[in-house]
C-alpha cells in the first residue's frame, strides 16, 4: 500500500515537473509572455536542485514523515497560488515551488523506505517508486493536455492542489510517525561534514554527476538531430517522446526485475557500459527514421536502468546521515544536467558523432568514479 501511494505521489509530483515542456507555448500565449521568458522561468526553477542540500537534510534532524509531508504541503500550496492569482509571476513562483517540493519529498521516501527495506531488497522497492518518472509522461501529461483543451491553460492546477490535499492526509494515515530517532541524528553541518568527508559518498555522488551530464548532451539535441537528419516535423517528435516514456517505463521494470540480483553496483557498471554501447549505435542506427528511434529507445532505456539502480546503491552508502546524502545525490543530477546542456549543443557544432563520443567519455568517467566507491567502500 505504501509502495502504491509514494509512487502515485511522485506520479503527481513528475506530472507537474513534466508538463512544462510540451505546454510552454500554450502557458506563454495564454499569459501574455514569450517563450525566452518563459525558458527563464524553467532555467531559475533547476536552481532548486542546488537548494535542496540545505533543506532535504529536515528529514534526518525532524524524521522521514515529517519531511515528506514538508514536500507535498509546498507543492499543494505551489499549485494553489495559481488557482487563485493565474497571473505570469504566480505561475513561475509555482514551477519554483513546485519543484522544490519534488526535491524534498523525494530524499525523505527514498531514506524512509531505505530505513525499512533491507538492501537486498532495496532495488526492487525503489524501482517501483520510481515508476512514477515514467507514467508522468504516458498518463499524467497527456491527462494536464486534454484538460487544457476543454477548459484551458489553468485547469491542471486546481486538479493538482486537489491530489495535493488528498496526498497530504493519506500520508499523515498511512505512515507511522518515526519510531526511532534516525542514528547519529544531528544538526545539518555535521552531516554535510560527514558527506564530504566520505569518500565513498563522494565517488557514488560523482557515478550519477557524470552519467548525467553525458545523457543530457544527448538529451538536449535528439530533437533537433531528427529534425536535422529527417525533417521529421511536430507529430513525429511526439512519437518520439512516447519512445522516451516507454523506455523510460522499461528501465525502471528491468531495475524492478534484475538490480537485487546482479548487486546495485554491478547493475550500474552493467548499465553504463549498455549505455555507452548505445550511444556509439546511434550514428549508426540513425540511418532511417525507425532506426533513429530504436537507437533512442535502446539509449534511454540503459541510461533509466543506470539512473534507477544508483538510488537504492547510494541509500546505503551512508546509513547515518540517509536523507542528506540522497539530497546530495539530487543536487548531483541537477548539476549534471546544468553542466551537459551548454555542452549539447556545444558539441552538436562539430556533428552528432562528437555528442555521442562525449556521452560515451562521461560515461567512462562514471565508472572509474563507480570503481573508487567500490574500493574505498
Amino acid at each position: 500500500m505504501q509502495l502504491a501511494l509514494f509512487a502515485f505521489i511522485r506520479t503527481i509530483f513528475n506530472t507537474a515537473y513534466r508538463m512544462a515542456y510540451p505546454f510552454l507555448g500554450v502557458f506563454a500565449r495564454a499569459l501574455g509572455v514569450d517563450l525566452e521568458t518563459m525558458s527563464l522561468a524553467l532555467t531559475v526553477r533547476s536552481i532548486g536542485g542546488g537548494i535542496i542540500p540545505f533543506i532535504a537534510p529536515l528529514s534526518d534532524s525532524r524524521g522521514r514523515k515529517f519531511g515528506m509531508l514538508l514536500g507535498i504541503g509546498l507543492f499543494t500550496l505551489s499549485m494553489g497560488i495559481v488557482v487563485i492569482f493565474p497571473t505570469f509571476p504566480a505561475l513561475f513562483a509555482s514551477m519554483f515551488f513546485a519543484t522544490l517540493a519534488k526535491y524534498i519529498f523525494d530524499p525523505a521516501m527514498q531514506a524512509y523506505l531505505g530505513d525499512r527495506t533491507p538492501y537486498e531488497r532495496r532495488g526492487r522497492v525503489l524501482a517501483i517508486t520510481e515508476l512514477g518518472w515514467s507514467l508522468a509522461f504516458i498518463l499524467g501529461v497527456p491527462l494536464m493536455g486534454f484538460l487544457i483543451a476543454r477548459n484551458g491553460w489553468m485547469s491542471p492546477f486546481p486538479l493538482l492542489t486537489i491530489l495535493g490535499i488528498v496526498t497530504f492526509v493519506l500520508i499523515i494515515f498511512q505512515i507511522p510517525n518515526d519510531e526511532t530517532t534516525v542514528l547519529q541524528r544531528g544538526t545539518t553541518r555535521a552531516n554535510f561534514r560527514r558527506v564530504f568527508s566520505c569518500i565513498p559518498a563522494i565517488a557514488g555522488l560523482s557515478v550519477g554527476l557524470w552519467a548525467t551530464v553525458g545523457n543530457e548532451i544527448v538529451n538536449l539535441v535528439f530533437g533537433v538531430w531528427l529534425e536535422d537528419s529527417f525533417g521529421l516535423q511536430i507529430a513525429a517528435l511526439g512519437a518520439s517522446a512516447a519512445v522516451i516514456g516507454f523506455s523510460e517505463l522499461g528501465g525502471e521494470g528491468l531495475v524492478a526485475l534484475f538490480s537485487d540480483k546482479l548487486g546495485k553496483e554491478r547493475a550500474v557498471g552493467f548499465g553504463l557500459a549498455a549505455n555507452s554501447i548505445a550511444a556509439l549505435l546511434l550514428p549508426f542506427l540513425g540511418q532511417s527514421t525507425f532506426g533513429a528511434l530504436l537507437g533512442l529507445f535502446l539509449f534511454y532505456i540503459t541510461f533509466e536502468f543506470t539512473l534507477v539502480s544508483t538510488v537504492p546503491m547510494m541509500t546505503e552508502v551512508m546509513p547515518t546521515a540517509r536523507a542528506t546524502l540522497m539530497a546530495f545525490n539530487v543536487a548531483a543530477l541537477s548539476l549534471g544536467r546544468a553542466i551537459g546542456a551548454p555542452l549539447g549543443t556545444f558539441l552538436y557544432r562539430f556533428g552528432f558523432s562528437s555528442v555521442v563520443l562525449g556521452a560515451v567519455l562521461f560515461n567512462i568517467i562514471a565508472i572509474l568514479a563507480l570503481r573508487k566507491m567500490q574500493k574505498t567502500s
